[in-house]
């Protein structure tokens, strides 16, 4: 392996590493949550962390790991010494956020917000994030049909 193969593998890999670890501080989210939200397998991306690869990364893979965690995925090509004009696609605008999200999301990256606290707000937004979802139009079956 040249130098130079070794040096975007360990870049790239490095790209890996900060990206799940900021989705974990962040979001809270597992290497499981993180392969869910961006459709790539947690063996490629425990690959890429490893620089374990004998051909470089598929281009919609590394788009789609960077979008799924709301990257730009030329900072990816760039660690992979990839020209940023052979971006596939660009990142989509993300939808308006809610302001009741917004406040919770500074509190989370806020450093005078206890742990405990952060903890607290992360478990009710997966709770409620993942609970089943009930029809409205469900009949009363305490009624009669007549």
């Amino acid at each position: 392996m040249t130098e130079t193969a070794n040096a975007r593998k360990i870049a790239f890999a490095s790209f890996v590493r900060r990206a799940l670890t900021d989705a974990r501080a962040m979001r809270a989210w597992s290497g499981t949550e993180v392969s869910r939200r961006t459709g790539v397998s947690r063996q490629t991306i425990n690959r890429w962390v490893r620089g374990d690869w004998a051909s470089d990364p598929e281009a919609e893979r590394v788009v789609a790991f960077c979008e799924g965690l709301g990257l730009n995925p030329s900072a990816a090509f760039t660690a992979l010494g990839w020209d940023r004009a052979t971006t596939p696609r660009t990142a989509p605008t993300p939808p308006p956020m809610d302001p009741d999200v917004e406040a919770l999301l500074r509190r989370l990256v806020d450093p005078n917000v206890s742990d405990a606290e952060k903890f607290h707000i992360r478990e009710t937004i997966r709770y409620l994030a993942y609970r089943p979802t009930f029809q409205a139009n469900v009949p009363n079956s305490s009624k009669e049909v007549g």
